[in-house]
C-alpha cells in the first residue's frame, strides 16, 4: 500500500530534523540511557521515538517510489 504521492517522495527523502530539535532528542536519549528522564521528558522522548518510526516508514516508501520511477 502506498501512503504518499510519487511527486512528494524526493521531499520526504531530503527531510531532516531541525538542528535544535535534533539536539533536544539527543539530550533526551542521553538522559534516557542514564536513567535520568523525568516523567514529562519520558513522555516527550516517547513521542519523538514514535515520530521517528513514522518518518522511517515514509522514507522507505519514498525510496521505493524513487527506485521504481523510470
Amino acid at each position: 500500500m502506498e501512503i504518499m504521492l510519487p511527486e512528494k517522495a524526493e521531499a520526504v527523502l531530503r527531510f531532516r530534523a531541525d538542528p535544535e530539535l535534533q539536539a533536544r532528542i539527543e539530550e533526551l536519549a542521553r538522559k534516557s540511557t542514564d536513567g535520568q528522564l523525568t516523567e514529562d521528558e519520558s513522555a516527550e522522548y516517547a513521542g519523538y521515538v514514535r515520530a521517528n518510526k513514522f518518518v522511517a516508514i515514509l522514507k522507505r516508501q519514498a525510496q521505493h517510489l524513487a527506485n521504481s520511477q523510470p
